[in-house]
């Protein structure tokens, strides 16, 4: 079975060398042995090689193929030269036309196919002979129909499974994606938790040093005890942010442990790279000079442009696209992240929080997020940030 299906494989990355034998066997078939009983000359051997040849591109080229075969099929009902078994290679392009061409170039292969069913008809038989005519008509007509509705339900059914491959795809992606947004909010809860820890044990350590500092003029030993609970609250509260710092790296080193540094606003080429490469475009606009800035505000900036990013690939749609504009301006920084894609009804989902995320850590630095539909469609994120010192 697997050595079937990479036959399979290799059979439509190559789809020239299947086709050009096919092509071969019925130039020799048709073309040479059956039709010397109607004792072909050159005009009618060379007409029959170049509709061949045709065929060897019928499904790189369908359209350009089948045109071929229409003039080369016209040719010969024009100089009177005998229909012969060769007129079969005119219903495989119709087949290939009708299977691999887009629904208009199928919908003019049949009626090709029609025009070629008249014009043999009446040169075949007289208008005088009406029950010949219209029974060689409608059996024509019948083999034309079968041939272009082969092709049809092939194009249909591939067309049918591209789709479910896309789905497949977009449900890894968002199963990925969810992956990630479970691991960070896991990361979260595990920040507070630490923070928690951290500023707990450090109040028990600035009130044991004030209070050992007070007593040591009047009792050593109270000092000395004060300096034990100093230790060996430090202690505890190092080994507490190891512990927890161990599960955040588990999930982050798993890749082989290196440490990397935080993103920020140098960070977001790559990350609409990344986006880009999961099936948005992204355009990424900057006016004016760069201003650099610290490392909380800019990872903050980083964090809110990634989000919305994030929302607008999940769900503004197949055909959206989206824009970063980033305006470095005199006293402050401006971004927006906007889509064409679907709207309100996607984004506004009542799933996540990422919006309270984004005016969280704008918040932190004096900034602002507002969000909402656009008009015409489509949606739009809105950062405003003033330049200062804070972190």
């Amino acid at each position: 079975m697997r050595r079937r299906d990479r036959l399979y494989a290799w059979v439509r990355r190559h789809p020239l060398v299947p086709d050009a034998a096919i092509a071969l066997g019925l130039f020799l078939t048709v073309v040479v042995f059956s039709a010397a009983a109607y004792d072909p000359g050159w005009a009618h051997l060379t007409l029959g090689a170049v509709m061949c040849a045709a065929l060897v591109f019928r499904r790189m080229r369908p359209v350009e193929s089948f045109a071929v075969l229409v003039g080369c099929g016209l040719v010969q009902w024009a100089t009177g030269l005998q229909l012969t078994p060769s007129g079969i290679i005119l219903l495989i392009g119709l087949y290939a036309v009708s299977a691999y061409g887009s629904r208009w170039a199928s919908r003019g292969g049949l009626a090709a196919g029609f025009l070629g069913v008249v014009l043999a008809t009446a040169r075949d038989y007289p208008p005088s002979d009406q029950e010949a005519f219209v029974a060689s008509f409608v059996a024509l007509s019948a083999v034309v129909v079968g041939a272009w509705a082969m092709g049809d339900v092939r194009r249909v059914r591939q067309a049918y499974v591209a789709e479910l491959v896309e789905r497949a795809h977009q449900a890894e992606r968002e199963r990925d994606q969810r992956a990630q947004l479970a691991a960070a909010e896991e990361r979260s809860r595990i920040a507070r938790e630490m923070h928690d820890v951290v500023a707990h044990n450090l109040s028990v350590i600035v009130v044991q040093a004030d209070g050992g500092r007070y007593a040591g003029d009047h009792d050593p030993q109270a000092a000395l005890d004060a300096l034990k609970t100093i230790g060996d609250t430090g202690r505890g509260a190092l080994a507490e942010m190891r512990r927890l710092l161990g599960v955040l790296r588990s999930a982050d080193d798993a890749d082989g442990g290196s440490v990397r540094p935080q993103p920020g606003l140098g960070s977001l080429p790559e990350l609409v790279t990344s986006v880009r490469q999961a099936g948005l475009p992204v355009d990424l606009d900057v006016t004016g000079p760069p201003r650099p800035l610290a490392p909380g505000p800019s990872l903050a900036v980083y964090r809110v442009i990634q989000e919305a990013l994030t929302n607008a690939l999940k769900h503004a749609g197949p055909a959206a696209r989206a824009t970063v504009a980033l305006v470095f301006g005199a006293d402050r920084l401006t971004a927006q992240v906007s889509d064409d894609g679907r709207g309100a009804a996607a984004h506004d989902d009542g799933l996540g929080q990422g919006l309270a995320g984004m005016r969280e850590r704008m918040t932190m630095y004096g900034g602002t997020v507002t969000a909402g539909p656009v008009t015409g469609g489509g949606w739009r994120v809105d950062l405003d940030l003033p330049y200062g010192d804070k972190e």
